[in-house]
């Protein structure tokens, strides 16, 4: 059974979230939620405005990296850990459509130490594979 995934345990101490994928603060950006599945894995259904798109219809490259990116770094802190990328890689394989239902899926693949591996994935709305990555996550500490 899939619950919305809780706010970083830090968030009140750093006041609003203003991250540009997740901020629900940040009246410029994407305002991504995302669900936690019982094996930890993370699941998103956004629907991204065409304000985000590169060519009319299709979101920006930029973007797409992004949604994949913050993917990756919520199964991470599904974790427990507070982590950087790294390291991402990201296959195009089709267009991403804005304003369409889209579902995102991250994982972790390994952990060693204070490095996590992940894998994330865009889905369209006929469960089609739009756009797939794999990253390197390093645990920061609070200063």
């Amino acid at each position: 059974m899939e619950q919305p995934l809780p706010p970083r345990p830090d968030a009140k101490l750093h006041g609003s979230n203003r991250c540009f994928g997740c901020g629900q603060a940040n009246p410029t950006g994407l305002h991504l939620q995302f669900l936690l599945a019982e094996d930890l894995s993370v699941i998103g259904q956004p629907v991204v405005s065409s304000a985000f798109e590169g060519h009319p219809g299709y979101l920006h490259g930029g973007i797409i990296a992004t949604l994949l990116d913050e993917s990756m770094s919520k199964a991470v802190r599904a974790r427990g850990f507070t982590t950087m990328t790294r390291h991402m890689e990201v296959d195009y394989l089709r267009p991403v459509p804005s304003e369409a239902p889209l579902r995102l899926e991250g994982r972790v693949t390994r952990n060693e130490g204070r490095r996590h591996w992940t894998e994330a994935k865009i889905l369209d709305g006929e469960g089609r594979l739009l756009a797939q990555g794999k990253g390197l996550f390093i645990e920061v500490r609070p200063r």
